[in-house]
């Protein structure tokens, strides 16, 4: 109660000096006594001066509030402004980013040296179609750029999937980890052991059957297509490197599972291996 008490008293003593200034200027104006006035206006200076600075100090604040709230327009515009050249700039670098990876995987596919002199079609990925089992991918160019079903598709580190359907201008890759995905594979040695990839659905890899639990066989491995008669795909594309494995004595095979060698989660772009020819 002090504080407001005490706050009270100098804004009243504050009044009185105004009127008390008033009268002197009136009377000092009237009687022509400057030396009086001189001397009561001094002494009032030196009673209340003060009183008067602590009461500008109470009030410099508000004063400085008010100033700010004048002026807080014409910052929120300006902070409003500066936040949308930082999301432009933000869209600028992210934009680069995705055409430096762009360039970066059509380099790398321009250099794939599993494919040998079989020949391609380089499409854009358009669209991924992902579910809990199935894994697909439309791409930009279709029959018209001779694109065919059954054809492989690689991507930079390896086999990506195959074309399933076809249109004038795109056409829909199943990815080797969909779930209806059956790819023969081959490793060791001369890649002469045989096994069939089968995929276990987005995210999950792969599952690889039929190896002998005696095979010669260490995580990281890479399996390839095997490129045995009456299959469809070339050989010696890399499929997916050994993720884990286990002896199962039960049934006599290994349980092995493959992580996909291609970035399946980020394709910009692929290329299809055109069917050769029948001989």
């Amino acid at each position: 109660m002090a504080g407001p008490r005490r706050t009270r008293r100098r804004l009243v003593l504050i009044a009185v000096l105004v009127l008390v200034s008033v009268t002197l200027i009136t009377f000092d104006a009237r009687s022509g006594t400057s030396h009086i006035t001189s001397g009561l206006k001094s002494i009032a200076h030196d009673v209340f001066s003060p009183l008067i600075s602590g009461v500008n100090d109470m009030l410099r604040p508000i004063g400085d509030f008010f100033a700010g709230a004048v002026h807080y327009g014409s910052l929120q515009s300006e902070n409003q402004h500066l936040q949308a050249v930082i999301g432009h700039l933000r869209l600028e670098v992210n934009q680069t980013s995705a055409l430096r990876e762009k360039v970066r995987e059509l380099t790398e596919l321009a250099n794939v040296p599993y494919l040998g002199t079989l020949k391609t079609v380089t499409a854009p990925m358009v669209n991924y179609n992902l579910s809990n089992f199935d894994a697909d991918i439309t791409i930009g160019k279709g029959s018209s750029s001779g694109i065919a079903n059954g054809e492989p598709v690689v991507g930079a580190g390896g086999l990506v999937g195959v074309v399933v359907a076809t249109s004038s201008t795109t056409a829909t890759v199943q990815l080797i980890t969909d779930g209806r995905s059956s790819i023969g594979v081959s490793f060791g040695p001369k890649n002469q052991t045989y096994g069939v990839a089968v995929g276990e659905g987005p995210g999950a890899g792969l599952s690889v059957l039929y190896v002998s639990a005696l095979a010669h066989l260490h995580v990281g491995e890479m399996m390839y297509t095997n490129g045995l008669a009456g299959g469809t795909l070339p050989p010696d594309i890399p499929v997916g490197r050994v993720r884990s494995m286990h002896a199962n004595v039960a049934t006599g095979f290994m349980d092995v599972t493959l992580s996909p060698a291609a970035d399946l989660s980020q394709l910009a772009y692929v290329d299809v291996v055109e069917a050769e020819p029948p001989l």
